[in-house]
């Protein structure tokens, strides 16, 4: 293929042009009704300012006392298990890995992986979990997702929202919540049990009016509690994210496994528009996304080509599922860790999510992960004495981060665990 004929697939300048005057244009309704809604919690200094407040560890803990909230108790346990040094150490933790073998290991910081944990519902696990690292002398995940009702822990009114953000900030782990507008409440006609199965092929959906509420819910708990990091899985929430954030909202955002990222195309895709909206230094609230679980090795590898070329290596994290819940999501038995060892060899900045147990654990356990759990209320969970289950499956999916980061640290890579505790 000639050089001159590839050269089609530039886009003009002229095109650019019309798509900026469309955007800015006055006229333009969806941009006017996008501002209507930011308009609403104050300007873009004052949305950002209540953010910071809130994201503060010293005014969190400050309005847990307030609420005479029942974690504070657990964060000052964590907090002093931190000070004390009671988590195993990165150094301690390679040595026991490693053995003999120890001092010829090098590891480059340059290929480190996250690790990743879905999906922590419930504050309380947080620190059975803690607790079991430290007596076991585990790894705590770099990183925690959340697929909780955000008006139900609002509404439990024991302060779970602000404990969550507070115990990421005394571990020095990153978090992600998951907004309440992701089209599962009635509002896509498509979707409802097994009768209406065709209605999940085209996406869960946030239809109409759905992507500014989500833009609305968004901004609601980023001013009220800090919330940062949101799960996206919808085209249109995710140019509004990326719009929020080039007015210089400071928001960040992953995509979801369910936006269906299966091949190097569609991540080009994702990856051009983030590069399009990014700000002058660069910057994209995108934080990462995950990947079909369908890719293979050199889908992601192709898609490192995409991210390395338009110098979004750094920011954005590839989120690899390394094992998932055992029903509902995929076909088991699924653990990917042997090919994440090799692809951690050439690929930068991934994320090992951990959605499921060891393939042997789940196998055998009476109630196995099941990824509709996370859609069960609170209220049913305890009605149904399921919570010792769920925790459980939780701990279980611990068990195989660590697996993962003993896999890891064996081939010489190194792994990002709570950075504030290791």
């Amino acid at each position: 293929m000639s050089t001159k004929t590839i050269a089609k697939l530039e886009i003009p300048e002229k095109k650019l042009q019309e798509i900026n005057k469309f955007l800015a244009s006055p006229s333009n309704a969806l941009t006017r009704d996008f501002m209507k809604v930011i308009a609403k919690y104050g300007t873009i200094e004052e949305i950002n300012a209540k953010a910071e407040k809130a994201q503060n560890l010293d005014n969190q803990l400050s309005d847990l006392r307030r609420i005479k909230s029942p974690y504070l108790k657990d964060l000052r346990w964590l907090m002093k298990a931190r000070d004390s040094r009671a988590f195993i150490a990165v150094e301690e933790y390679r040595k026991r890995e490693l053995g003999a073998d120890y001092k010829k290991v090098r590891f480059n910081a340059d290929f480190a992986v996250t690790l990743e944990i879905s999906a922590l519902q419930y504050f309380p696990w947080l620190i059975t979990e803690a607790a079991r690292a430290i007596e076991k002398k585990e790894l705590m995940p770099g990183r925690y997702i959340r697929v909780r009702f955000m008006k139900e822990q609002e509404n439990q009114r024991d302060g779970e929202l602000t404990a969550i953000a507070a115990a990421m900030n005394i571990i020095g782990a990153s978090y992600v919540e998951t907004l309440d507008t992701k089209g599962t409440d009635g509002a896509n006609v498509h979707l409802g049990g097994p009768d209406t199965i065709t209605g999940y092929f085209g996406g869960v959906g946030q239809p109409n009016d759905y992507a500014l509420k989500w833009v609305d819910e968004f901004l609601y708990y980023y001013t009220n509690y800090g919330v940062r990091q949101v799960l996206n899985l919808n085209p249109g929430t995710i140019l509004l994210g990326y719009m929020m954030h080039k007015l210089g909202i400071n928001n960040e955002f992953k995509i979801s496994v369910f936006m269906g990222n299966d091949n190097p195309y569609s991540v080009l895709w994702t990856l051009l528009t983030a590069k399009l909206f990014s700000r002058d230094d660069g910057s994209t609230p995108l934080i990462g996304f995950n990947f079909s679980n369908s890719v293979n090795n050199r889908t992601i590898e192709l898609s490192a080509q995409v991210r390395g070329a338009l110098n979004l290596e750094s920011c954005v994290r590839f989120e690899h599922h390394i094992t998932e819940t055992w029903k509902a999501i995929v076909r088991q038995p699924y653990d990917r860790t042997a090919e994440l060892v090799e692809l951690c060899k050439k690929v930068k900045n991934i994320g090992a999510k951990h959605e499921g147990g060891p393939v042997k654990v789940e196998e055998k356990r009476e109630h196995p992960s099941s990824i509709l759990d996370y859609f069960i209320p609170r209220t049913e969970v305890i009605s149904k004495g399921l919570m010792p289950a769920l925790e459980q499956n939780y701990l279980d999916k611990h068990e195989a981060i660590n697996l993962t980061a003993g896999a890891l640290t064996r081939a010489g890579i190194p792994v990002i665990a709570a950075t504030a505790l290791h």
